[in-house]
């Protein structure tokens, strides 16, 4: 029999947050850095507990399933009992349609005259993580909490799961038109790492998946560690999470590094960029090659001094562009404190080329369309920008808003500025969607760009402006803040979705129509995963993973409702003028 433990909360949740000096979850800096999968034997340092991987305790395989078209229309994960300290998840009521005004008046029998110009799916955030990687800086959760999360290692079960429910739609829930295409948002790995890149593409093309890097046989990260800033899943060590309720769930490492199958998605999709697919840590442009060549290598960080992951976090938070050099220091400094992994070359990092590259690759095309909106422009022209059909008379717009020079926050370059505008000109006849990692209010990085001196980067009010002067703009589709939120802005509407690692793990159906009055309408619908809302300690198969992975992430510390919006940030119709 299994044990199952739920701990004795030995201190309540706002006096540990306060006592840590917690801040919230936030998009800011995912705090990683690399990828891989591997074999070979980990040999142990003093003080390291890495643990032989053991036989799961319910390993089914993992069949066909039948997943219910399910939205938050109908119902949204919500917790039985508020006054536990570890809340347990099930059917909560659904959030209603609401209809926005502040762009249009709707006028009435707009049901019966509208025409569907496009029906498509938004993910965004997906953030699939090799929770063994050298160069994560998981010690910074002391100071921060978003540094590590308690649900990180099931993020390719979770992401499946969201698959699955995708493929369980098939249309529109506002119009009962067939959903087109899927498109992602950025930040599809954490890492900036070669074995993420492979995870997400089989995630979302379809394939088999092990999250695992390092030894094929043995977990190698924080939850085996002793270090008590983390969750131990699996012994009796009272960390930080058992004390605000954790469970104890035995086998639970060994389920997390074992194999996933994915569907893939039914339908195409097209790939945006985000600064955790560009940058170590999603903030990191290290010119010395030092952090490349420590995630392939043998040496892990578990803990570090608070007062240097406090000084660490500070530099990268600031607002200048953090070149590593901070992060190289703490680790040429750290070796004694350093343990044994297993070295892997496919923890390496990727470069734009590499990521589009990997895209072009015919095995991972899926339901296409091969290259998923790259093509070999952008390799011969070193970009991640494109445009790509939506519907008739209606394009889509893919930008690249990340500054590889460094720095979490956002913007473009001259060259790229210049190419939106030209786009926007050639397209004027008809409509356009623009899709971005970054929204308006986190596109503030414009320090100078050191391989590219003599170009300005622009902001997102500048990017704001030039879309009102065309009025063929209907919104802007982005994320990175890991909330939703849904913006008017004159003339179209900026519709940001919330991450699939923070709770609660949404993605969200769009659906475009001309309601024959001179108005449009943008239907806006959030989904969650296919996984059960009520979730079964016992059940360590793919689906029972994804359903803890949504009911770890709505207990991590720092969790909060945020990251859902209000009412009229979820599920709407958004009225515009034409």
């Amino acid at each position: 029999m299994k044990r199952i433990r739920s701990a004795v909360t030995a201190v309540d949740r706002r006096s540990f947050l306060t006592a840590t000096g917690a801040v919230g979850i936030s998009a800011g800096i995912g705090l990683a850095l690399g990828a891989g999968g591997g074999s070979g034997e980990a040999v142990a340092a003093p003080g390291a507990t890495i643990a032989p991987a053991v036989p799961r305790p319910r390993t089914p395989a993992q069949p066909t399933r039948t997943v219910p078209a399910r939205t938050t229309l109908e119902s949204v994960a919500a917790p039985r009992d508020t006054s536990v300290a570890f809340r347990r998840l099930d059917d909560g009521p659904g959030w209603r349609r609401l209809v926005r005004e502040q762009l249009a008046t709707p006028r009435a029998g707009r049901d019966s005259r509208r025409t569907v110009l496009s029906s498509f799916v938004q993910l965004t955030d997906l953030h699939l993580v090799d929770v063994q990687h050298p160069v994560r800086t998981e010690y910074l959760r002391s100071q921060q909490l978003s540094g590590w999360r308690p649900q990180e290692a099931l993020t390719v079960p979770g992401a499946v799961a969201l698959i699955e429910q995708i493929n369980a739609l098939t249309a529109g829930p506002a119009t009962g038109a067939p959903l087109s295409f899927a498109v992602t948002t950025g930040d599809n790995t954490d890492n900036n790492s070669r074995s993420e890149l492979d995870w997400f593409l089989a995630v979302m093309s379809g394939g088999r998946i092990s999250p695992n890097t390092g030894d094929s046989r043995l977990y190698e990260g924080v939850q085996n560690s002793d270090e008590r800033l983390f969750w131990h899943p699996e012994d009796a060590l009272r960390d930080t999470d058992k004390h605000l309720g954790y469970p104890r769930i035995d086998g639970f490492l060994a389920a997390a590094i074992s194999s996933v199958n994915s569907p893939g998605l039914r339908i195409p999709w097209y790939s945006t960029v985000g600064n955790h697919d560009s940058l170590a840590s999603g903030a990191i442009a290290d010119r010395s090659g030092f952090l490349a060549e420590f995630a392939v290598g043998a040496r892990k960080l578990y803990g570090v001094p608070d007062a240097d992951a406090k000084a660490l976090v500070k530099i990268l938070s600031k607002g200048s562009n953090p070149a590593g050099g901070e992060l190289v220091d703490l680790l040429r400094h750290s070796t004694r404190r350093m343990r044994s992994i297993t070295p892997d070359p496919s923890r390496a990092p990727f470069g734009p080329r590499e990521y589009v590259t990997a895209h072009l690759d015919p095995a991972r095309a899926g339901a296409g369309p091969v290259g998923h909106g790259y093509t070999a422009a952008n390799l011969d022209s070193d970009t991640l920008y494109y445009t790509f059909p939506m519907g008739k008379n209606i394009t889509g717009i893919s930008l690249d808003t990340t500054d590889r020079a460094g720095h979490f926050t956002g913007s473009l370059d001259t060259t790229q500025l210049n190419w939106l505008k030209r786009k926007l000109k050639e397209l004027r006849d008809g409509y356009v969607v623009v899709f971005s990692h970054h929204n308006s209010w986190t596109m503030t990085n414009t320090h100078p760009d050191p391989a590219h001196p003599g170009q300005a980067r622009h902001n997102g009010d500048e990017v704001v402006a030039l879309l009102k002067r065309n009025r063929n703009v209907l919104a802007w589709v982005n994320g990175h803040s890991h909330r939703n939120s849904i913006l008017p802005h004159g003339t179209f509407w900026e519709i940001s979705t919330a991450s699939h690692i923070d709770f609660p793990q949404l993605a969200r159906v769009i659906e475009i129509t001309d309601n024959g009055d001179g108005t449009l309408s943008l239907f806006t619908t959030l989904i969650e995963s296919a996984a059960p809302h009520r979730t079964d300690f016992e059940d360590l198969s793919q689906t029972g993973l994804a359903a803890l992975y949504r009911e770890l992430s709505h207990n991590a510390p720092g969790s909060t409702t945020a990251p859902a919006g209000v009412s009229t940030d979820r599920n709407t119709e958004l009225l515009l003028s034409r």
